[in-house]
């Protein structure tokens, strides 16, 4: 059969330079380039976007107004297109309700298997419960105190949406009288009209009776009536007491306690019906932390102890919350000017839960008077906590939350679900037991579970479901993961897997899967597991495109696609396109130059000795298993290890957290540890992750980097702008003045069509230019304040080459590899390698103390071997002024030029958490146990 292509024409998108190029189909293709070549614009808002356009052009036009327009991509014409699926990092749920279970629906076919096999036990005294019959009800009912009046009532609708007419009617017509809808009671002899959008419950009421001596009779007729009406189920409402609920299914003769029939949704914690009542089946509450509030209590309350929203007035003696506090220290006898720790343990609660409704004389003297008013004082904990639920303003509530901390919910101890539904088993676990496991744990429970032969039958065909997941998420190398984990924690490319996994699940035939670096966050010893995968969804009849800068990857490609031959305007061509062998023999391909070897990344000739150390004591979060872990200072280190093994642990939430806390006086509240010795030698610690550097057009490299400050201080010192009396201000298109108000600054406007996609097109009064035209007659060398930021960083490195503050910020831009991007380059328009490089240039410029400690997330995603090169120049710049650089990495490259390593494992999940090789990479290599060892060890030859 002859190949087939997919075969692009003139695609225009962002940087592609009129690009043509036939890929081919049901094959694995890797697109691959420097960052910023044009890429993720061909495969992501070309291919992908156009695949995804025509597939819904193929819908009605009824089923289209619900999905929204999509624009079609700047292209000619693509051929040989199949519908097309995108499996990227930005598209995780971070929904707190979302966890890696639902997303890959095993918690969909657990619930089914809990509910059709599970075994229910009383959540009061642990025994299994089986049904009741209708004698034993009666039994129960008249042991309650003589003269206690109830009713009996039919559950008849449970949560359902509808107006419930036939219903309604149907009780009429059967001749009773009354209903209670949603806790209310109605006669049905009035008009009822139900929400149709809202769920309801009715229950008919049946009978109302006395418990006396002689009702046996009638009691046991009537139960039988409800069972009839409602298929088992009976509520018990007693006038003055808590409701009873009988079931025919499950009820505990020994406790007393009936529960509800069992369904799929008692398992969801999603569902009121399953989630616990307190947390709302989120497993967690936020809830105001006194060590936040008060994060340093070897200060009194006169020296600034108590910092939070609406207390820090409290040091001003005229204010409002100091005249409380003098009123509570008159009265229990204790003193502002002592530190918060000295406090006895009353004065202490008494400041953070209230006086108990005990008022005290609080004497205030206001603009308006002075007076004396009885205060019952609540707390400082209830009283931000009223002024938290109180405010409408989303700013006020943001810097609440700063002061809050999540705790797991008191009720369900952090497992979501009602206790009703914990106590179903299967295995003799419950679902919250089951799904907390490690997935290899899972699985093991899973094979060696032990089921009658009865379940079995009921079971079969969910566990072969279960099963076929689980194997998929193994498959792809998160065999570390567990089924409860929430999805807004995983890195993008563990996210990206999970969704690879699910559609492996799917077995779709004859789709283009578009995926944007799948390798993210994977050690090299999983990638093999990671290419299976791919070439399993190939070898179904499907065709794979791959944005990837992974060796392996590359290597086992059927077809690359070299994008190039530089990035930004430098690039959107095609340099190469071919087999791996094909791109390594192509003299113009820079991929192909590293591919092999004619560029090679060096290993630093001698490695730098540490200046001193820090030691994290007993570090014990998440799977961290009590290790000492002691980290250089002034030298570049990288932590290793495979995926899971607790790298993000021990640097992430115990050593960024609490330096930043101690130096950076930040609100964060650190990881599982014991202290941190040594921190005295450093004074201030910098994350650098890839998150964008705004969120929004108005902000670009220029406001960033603080380069923007400084030209419109030079634009000031122009003899046209002291001439007209313009300030700094009039070249700043975020306030009035020198913007052009007809777009606010933006230079685009917003047009909203109704049944088309929303249209921006450049402002007509400014044309695209951002100032009026006041503003854009001030002119240094010859060029406006617009002309400077539509200028390449490399442009502007000539243009600015006779002022040195500037030039300065701009060579650290230029210096890691981003000569490309405009000054004025809106942040959204940016990848996450280049905010990253953006905010490492700004600290370049800065000048170091030479006490600073740099953290790195994998600084490598999204980059180029070529990029990668510039980064470890960079990192290695950082730690050249006795900076400390801590980096946790698997790409190789990085590692080798690490002066020292400390690699965690040997496993990931519950098998991780242990330091298991440290060095140099040449000691580390030669451990027997590390993996990261075995594969650095060809790198260093």
């Amino acid at each position: 059969m002859a190949k087939q292509y997919i075969k692009i024409r003139g695609a225009s998108e962002h940087n592609l330079k009129h690009v043509s190029v036939d890929i081919p189909r049901d094959e694995l293709v890797v697109l691959t380039g420097l960052s910023g070549s044009g890429k993720s614009s061909l495969a992501f808002d070309t291919i992908y976007a156009e695949g995804q356009r025509r597939y819904m052009e193929s819908l009605s036009s009824y089923a289209r107004q619900f999905l929204g327009q999509m624009e079609k991509p700047d292209v000619e014409s693509i051929e040989g297109l199949s519908p097309a699926i995108s499996i990227d990092q930005k598209s995780t749920n971070r929904n707190p309700r979302s966890t890696v279970g639902t997303v890959t629906e095993i918690y969909d076919y657990m619930r089914l298997l809990y509910a059709r096999v599970g075994i229910p036990h009383c959540p009061k005294c642990g025994r299994e419960i089986h049904k009741q019959t209708i004698d034993q009800m009666v039994d129960q009912i008249m042991a309650m105190p003589e003269r206690t009046r109830l009713q009996l009532l039919a559950p008849v609708v449970r949560g359902r949406k509808g107006e419930h007419v036939k219903v309604l009617e149907q009780a009429r017509k059967s001749g009773y009288m009354r209903v209670r809808i949603d806790g209310n009671l109605y006669e049905l002899s009035e008009e009822i009209h139900l929400e149709k959008n809202i769920k309801h419950n009715i229950e008919i009421v049946v009978d109302r009776l006395v418990v006396k001596e002689g009702i046996e009779n009638r009691l046991t007729d009537s139960i039988e009536t409800v069972m009839a009406l409602s298929g088992g189920l009976m509520t018990v409402d007693v006038i003055g007491g808590e409701p009873v609920n009988f079931s025919q299914s499950f009820s505990c003769p020994d406790c007393n306690i009936s529960i509800d029939e069992v369904e799929p949704r008692s398992f969801s914690f999603n569902n009121p019906f399953g989630a616990c009542p307190e947390c709302f089946g989120l497993g967690y509450k936020m809830e105001f932390d006194e060590n936040l509030m008060i994060p340093d209590p070897s200060l009194s309350i006169n020296q600034g102890a108590i910092v939070v929203l609406g207390w820090q007035s409290c040091t001003d003696k005229g204010s409002f919350t100091r005249a409380i506090l003098d009123a509570l220290a008159k009265e229990y006898h204790f003193d502002l000017d002592t530190p918060f720790e000295a406090y006895p343990k009353e004065i202490h609660d008494i400041l953070l839960y209230g006086t108990g409704g005990h008022e005290v004389k609080v004497r205030y003297k206001s603009q308006r008077g002075e007076g004396v008013y009885d205060v019952a004082f609540e707390g400082l904990i209830e009283n931000v906590s009223r002024r938290y639920k109180e405010t409408f303003s989303e700013a006020s509530k943001a810097e609440y939350e700063t002061y809050m901390r999540i705790t797991p919910c008191p009720v369900c101890r952090g497992q979501r679900l009602k206790k009703e539904s914990l106590a179903v088993t299967v295995g003799d676990r419950n679902i919250y037991e089951a799904t907390n496991m490690s997935i290899v744990k899972f699985k093991e429970f899973m094979d060696e579970l032990k089921l009658t032969p009865m379940q079995q039958t009921i079971g079969e065909s969910i566990l072969k479901e279960i099963r076929a997941r689980i194997s998929f998420l193994i498959d792809v190398g998160l065999d570390y993961l567990s089924l409860s984990r929430a999805t807004g924690t995983l890195s993008g490319g563990e996210a990206q897997r999970i969704r690879l996994a699910t559609q492996i699940g799917s077995g779709l035939v004859g789709v283009a899967y578009i995926l944007d670096e799948p390798s993210i966050g994977l050690h090299q010893r999983d990638n093999d597991k990671l290419l299976k995968t791919l070439f399993h969804l190939r070898d179904l009849g499907n065709s794979v495109l791959v944005v990837e800068h992974d060796e392996d990857t590359m290597r086992a490609a059927d077809c690359i696609v070299d994008i190039g031959p530089r990035a930004g305007e430098h690039g959107g061509q095609i340099v190469a396109v071919g087999t791996a062998e094909e791109i390594m023999a192509n003299p113009d391909s820079i991929t192909g130059a590293y591919l092999s070897g004619r560029i090679r990344i060096p290993v630093p000739e001698k490695r730098r000795p540490p200046a001193g150390w820090i030691t994290v004591r007993k570090a014990a979060e998440n799977n961290l298993k009590n290790i000492d872990v002691s980290f250089p200072l002034g030298v570049m280190t990288c932590v290793t290890g495979v995926s899971g093994s607790g790298k993000s642990s021990l640097v992430n939430e115990i050593l960024y957290k609490a330096l930043a806390k101690k130096l950076n006086r930040a609100r964060t509240i650190p990881g599982k540890h014991k202290c941190i010795e040594g921190t005295e030698q450093l004074d201030k610690v910098i994350a650098i992750d890839q998150s964008p550097i705004g969120r929004t057009p108005r902000s670009n490299p220029a406001t960033y980097t603080g380069v923007f400050d400084l030209i419109r201080d030079l634009f000031v010192s122009t003899s046209d702008a002291k001439a007209r009396g313009y300030s700094k201000g009039r070249f700043s298109f975020n306030v009035k003045g020198g913007r052009c108000e007809a777009c606010s600054g933006d230079g685009i406007i917003k047009i909203e069509m109704h049944f088309l996609p929303d249209v921006y097109v450049p402002c007509e009064v400014c044309g695209g230019k951002r100032y009026n035209r006041e503003t854009l007659e001030v002119k240094y060398k010859g060029k406006n304040i617009y002309d400077v930021l539509n200028m390449t960083v490399e442009d502007a490195l000539t243009f600015f080459e006779n002022v040195p503050s500037i030039t300065r910020k701009i060579q650290t831009l230029y210096d890691v590899g981003l000569g490309y991007i405009r000054l004025g380059q809106p942040s959204t328009e940016l990848s996450g390698g280049e905010a990253q490089r953006i905010k490492l240039a700004t600290e370049l410029s800065k000048r170091g103390t030479g006490r600073t400690i740099y953290i790195l997330d994998e600084p490598t995603t999204g980059l180029h071997f070529a990029d990668v090169h510039k980064l470890i120049e960079i990192l290695r710049r950082l730690s050249d002024g006795g900076n400390t650089v801590v980096v946790i990495e698997h790409n190789l490259d990085v590692i080798k030029t690490a002066d020292y390593i400390i690699d965690i494992g040997p496993e990931g999940g519950d098998k991780g958490g242990t330091v298991i090789a440290k060095g140099t990479p040449e000691e580390v290599s030669e451990s027997p146990v590390s993996y990261t060892g075995r594969y650095i060890k060809k790198y260093l030859m």
